[in-house]
């Protein structure tokens, strides 16, 4: 699902996102409610019509957002958490009420209960503290009024302690949600923490839900959590490795600062049929990039959100196949080939 945290996919016009294959979009409660403000958005017909958007639409609640920039929290309790906005400085209040009657205004298809989202290593009270509040909270938030027809999705916390996790996917499951996401990982612990828990507490989630890993979007991670059960996932890093000229492709990355890329006359991916690489050489993107052209960083972002939809696809046809782990292994080996041949980018 890609990223359009103020109402916009960074540097893709939303024709440009639906012909490169996206279905559902995301979007951020924390942001939409300073800048324009959930007012003017449903004065204005909602999400949907705001952004030009006719596809689902997911609104994350703001949690990450607020416990993410810890430094700006004044106060967090039992009724909610107050913080300071990131763009005036002035006070602000988020309880579970208000975030639910923040995304039913938004009018999204989807929205997420607002969650305690700890750093990785803290103390273990603290931990079990988020996970309280954030059971607690989905309860309220499960009580509140929604848009007609909005999904509402659970999140478990509990880090990567098998115990604390365990009880949040239980207390999280029992409230019967539309869907389930596993929070709290892919925040700064290791990778190989990170999937041992995913092993098990996606199995663990509620079956025929949809399952969400919020936060991961490089190639390797994307397989890996479908591999254990996870249906759903999201990332700005293909807009954002774009903004900062770099591609993904099939060779893996390619940083187009390079010099190596300065007469390069193939297109970023042979295989890829986005705008970027059917009309464009690796040369002339490096020339875009190299003079902030912002038509480079345009196509740069395109043609890595088109890559990892093409990704996806072909992970979705690969297990309607029955052969997802042979389709895993061929493109993680043709990723690692292709990486320990690289260059260090300059």
């Amino acid at each position: 699902m890609p990223v359009g945290t103020k109402a916009t996919v960074k540097g893709l016009h939303p024709d440009r996102l639906r012909a490169a294959g996206a279905s559902v979009v995301l979007a951020n409660t924390y942001h939409l409610f300073f800048k324009p403000g959930a007012d003017t958005i449903e004065a204005l017909g909602g999400l949907h019509r705001f952004m030009g958007w006719d596809g689902p639409i997911l609104t994350d609640s703001g949690g990450f957002q607020v416990f993410s920039l810890r430094h700006t929290i004044t106060q967090a309790d039992a009724e909610g958490v107050t913080f300071r906005s990131v763009y005036d400085g002035d006070l602000a209040r988020f309880t579970p009420e208000l975030v639910a009657d923040v995304q039913r205004r938004l009018g999204s298809d989807i929205a997420m209960c607002l969650d305690v989202v700890p750093p990785p290593g803290v103390p273990r009270a603290e931990l079990e503290l988020s996970v309280a509040r954030t059971s607690d909270w989905a309860r309220r938030q499960l009580a509140a009024p929604r848009a007609e027809g909005q999904l509402l999705f659970g999140i478990s916390q509990g880090g990567v302690d098998p115990e604390l996790r365990r009880r949040s996917l239980d207390e999280i499951s029992e409230l019967d949600f539309d869907g389930n996401a596993l929070g709290g990982l892919s925040v700064g612990e290791s990778r190989e923490a990170m999937l041992e828990t995913v092993d098990w507490a996606a199995p663990a989630l509620p079956p025929g839900r949809p399952r969400y890993f919020m936060g991961v979007g490089d190639p390797e991670g994307i397989l890996d959590v479908i591999e254990r059960g996870v249906d759903l996932f999201d990332c700005v890093l293909p807009t954002r490795l774009g903004r900062t000229g770099t591609a993904l492709t099939r060779e893996g990355r390619l940083n187009l600062k390079n010099a190596r890329f300065a007469r390069d006359p193939k297109p970023l991916d042979e295989e890829c049929a986005c705008g970027a690489c059917s009309r464009f050489s690796r040369a002339y993107l490096r020339h875009l990039v190299g003079q902030h052209e912002l038509l480079g960083l345009i196509l740069l972002s395109e043609h890595n959100v088109r890559f990892l939809l093409d990704l996806t696809a072909g992970a979705r046809t690969a297990i309607e196949r029955h052969e997802f782990g042979r389709y895993k292994a061929d493109v993680v080996e043709r990723l690692g080939s292709a990486t320990a041949g690289q260059e260090v980018p300059s």
